[in-house]
């Protein structure tokens, strides 16, 4: 069972509603990752999403917790299978749009028997529909590659593949979006925490900020799959095999993880 030594808190606004969150993290006494609101919890499990419409979303008869891909994805790097998190707010803090404040968090509380444990599959499972596509292949070896194809002259048909040497670059990739949707999207009612401290922005010619690395939207889109995936079980950097997505997201990677939870075996 791996979880922390000690507990921490961090805030920040919350990327989706604008509004302040806190996130108290504690180590678990039961194995699981629990996120707690308003008296009430829900256990981060793929069987538990409710939505992946702009963010990964858990729920119950009960309650809902946003925007969990980005925890999620810090967990499985830093070997993390049980944690408690109180919460002020039914979104988690955004932080840096990123993993690596949640990671350098971890590490600084204290790992205590970080889950190492390798997965495997012996049957290939894919999602194809016309232009998305998520497959996972046995392989002996793990390889990720992630495409997409954005309206952007530098995110045309391009590929990254993730390189466990560089896992800082997947770590810090920020969210990201298309600047000319902002406003639509807040009167929508999403993006309103979206800032230039916790946010990429895409723009005709570029972009809001200088980016952490090359292709740094794709990297995002590789540690959005980390975390959707851990919901599952599936701890992408402990799997021998081969992952290929294309135009996907949040829903393409639940759909499969939901099907990828029954099927993965235990390396001997």
């Amino acid at each position: 069972m791996g979880t922390i030594s000690k507990e921490f808190t961090l805030k920040s606004v919350a990327l989706m509603t604008g509004l302040d969150s806190e996130a108290k993290v504690c180590p678990a006494k039961e194995k699981g990752i629990r996120f707690h609101y308003a008296g009430k919890f829900v256990e981060a499990n793929i069987d538990n999403v409710v939505s992946t419409e702009h963010c990964t979303v858990i729920g119950n008869n009960e309650i809902k917790i946003m925007l969990i891909e980005h925890f999620m994805a810090a967990c499985a790097i830093c070997g993390i299978d049980s944690i408690d998190v109180y919460l002020s707010h039914f979104e988690l803090p955004i932080l840096d749009g990123a993993s690596k404040i949640w990671i350098n968090a971890f590490n600084t509380a204290g790992i205590n028997n970080p889950v190492t444990t390798k997965y495997t599959v012996k049957e290939p499972l894919k999602y194809l529909n016309g232009k998305t596509h998520l497959v996972v292949l046995p392989s002996g070896e793990l390889n990720v590659t992630y495409s997409v194809n954005f309206k952007h002259k530098d995110l045309k048909n391009r590929w990254v593949s993730l390189d466990i040497n560089k896992l800082d670059e997947i770590t810090e990739a920020r969210t990201f979006g298309y600047l000319n949707e902002l406003e639509m999207l807040q009167k929508a009612g999403y993006a309103r925490g979206a800032k230039i401290e916790n946010t990429l922005g895409l723009t005709d010619n570029g972009y809001t900020s200088e980016l952490k690395s090359e292709f740094e939207p794709i990297k995002h889109k590789i540690l959005d799959l980390i975390g959707d995936f851990y919901l599952a079980g599936c701890n992408i950097l402990n799997f021998k095999g081969e992952i290929i997505a294309k135009e996907a997201g949040h829903t393409v990677h639940t759909i499969v993880a939901k099907e990828l939870k029954n099927k993965l075996i235990m390396e001997e």
